[in-house]
């Protein structure tokens, strides 16, 4: 058997494999999007699902300059992407104002290129806006937290436009829901999320 054609066609079978896809951020009527990153996304989308009046949080990757990164091109921060999260949620019931409070309630916004034990670009934390108004909001947000002290750091979460958001493979949505027991999730994931209810005002479901 010839090597060199078997190990061509296994490059194009993972390749395809792990092949993503952009993710359409039009609402549908009545309904809103938010996008957020903030860590790892089995994290802060096992958070954002628990919020009063969000439909669904999808797992993706934005921020960058790579069209349908894969997992592992993102995670090698060869992307620019960020790990990230696109909220649909419903504004008649929760408001952009308390999904940015959730943002900031659910990490710690004050480490450059990391949350908790994962580290790497693709971990930064953004807030990604929509309109100026949104915008306003982010930006007052912080500048209330820094006023107030809440954090013993300097905030370093980036305030971006809404730019193009590629869909995660299909293994990572609702990752924390699937695998339960899987050891990150279990040393991480959870403690994160019972932290952040811990913290956050805001109804829950």
């Amino acid at each position: 058997m010839k090597i060199l054609p078997y190990l061509m066609l296994l490059f194009t079978i993972v390749s395809c494999q792990s092949q993503t896809k952009e993710l359409s951020l039009k609402p549908k009527p009545g309904k809103a999007v938010a996008v957020f990153a903030e860590g790892c996304f089995w994290c802060s989308e096992h958070v954002f699902e628990a919020v009063y009046g969000v439909d669904e949080a999808i797992s993706g990757y934005t921020g960058g300059t790579t069209k349908n990164p894969s997992y592992h091109q993102v995670g090698a921060n060869q992307t620019g992407h960020a790990e990230a999260i696109a909220v649909f949620y419903d504004p008649k019931k929760v408001s952009f104002a308390q999904l940015v409070d959730a943002f900031f309630a659910s990490q710690d916004p004050t480490t450059p290129n990391q949350q908790g034990p994962d580290v790497g670009s693709s971990y930064r934390s953004i807030a990604f806006y929509g309109n100026l108004d949104e915008k306003k909001i982010i930006n007052d947000k912080i500048a209330v937290l820094t006023a107030a002290k809440v954090f013993a750091m300097p905030i370093v979460t980036e305030v971006k436009p809404v730019s193009a958001f590629y869909e995660a493979e299909d293994y990572h949505q609702d990752y924390v829901k699937h695998n339960p027991n899987q050891g990150y999730v279990k040393g991480v994931s959870i403690p994160r999320f019972n932290q952040f209810k811990k913290t956050y005002k805001g109804k829950l479901k």
